[in-house]
């Protein structure tokens, strides 16, 4: 892990105001929030451009990061959302209160976890009612991962195109990147379904731009 938060203090040096891989779904993901959400958690929230969404939409927003730079940054660009507070730590080591949050949500984060044991400590943290949102990276495996990847690719390169002015991120940005990227380790989509079996009813969802959803909604 201080490998990992090394890395995103790197990481948290480049700007995060354009469009990403993942801040593509955070539509998405907002869509699922239950429609009362008093108190959420984000978990790996880096600069805190989800954090701030959920602020506007609920009562009150923990936002937890591994890397004390990315809570830094996050912190000067939340100065107007007081319902915001951000926290230096690993989920799997912070404590968290039991049946307490409405909403948990972690984007590109679990796969630096162990899934099933961060999956059942988010789950003892969900009150009746609540949600669960994760986006994350998966392991191309099947036919249809592999034919989505190449669908993928082109349409990546296109996005930031048009959103960004750009095809690419800049090399310095590439290369923090790619370092991190080599001590990363994905799963695949059926081992994410087989460990959600501890989420009954689940949705486990394939997208585009190499990432899948896990929705799940605790039962009241």
């Amino acid at each position: 892990m201080n490998q990992i938060q090394a890395d995103f203090d790197r990481i948290a040096a480049f700007a995060d105001d354009g469009w990403n891989h993942n801040n593509h779904y955070h539509g998405f993901l907002l869509k699922q929030l239950p429609p009362r959400c008093e108190q959420a958690l984000e978990v790996g929230c880096g600069r805190g451009a989800f954090a701030r969404l959920l602020a506007a939409r609920s009562g009150h927003v923990t936002a937890l990061d591994l890397s004390p730079e990315m809570i830094r940054i996050a912190r000067e660009q939340s100065a107007a959302y007081p319902n915001l507070s951000y926290k230096v730590g690993d989920v799997m080591e912070y404590e968290l209160p039991d049946d307490y949050f409405d909403c948990i949500a972690s984007i590109a984060t679990l796969h630096h976890l162990p899934l099933g044991p961060a999956l059942l400590k988010l789950k003892a943290a969900l009150r009746p009612g609540g949600v669960l949102l994760v986006l994350d990276l998966y392991q191309a495996e099947s036919a249809g991962d592999w034919l989505t990847s190449l669908v993928t690719i082109p349409t990546s390169a296109a996005l930031n195109l048009l959103k960004n002015g750009r095809a690419h991120a800049s090399p310095a940005e590439r290369a923090a990147w790619d370092e991190h990227g080599q001590r990363d380790v994905y799963l695949t989509l059926a081992q994410v379904r087989q460990t959600c079996a501890a989420l009954p009813g689940a949705r486990v969802t394939r997208h585009l731009l190499w990432r899948y959803s896990i929705i799940w909604k605790m039962p009241l």
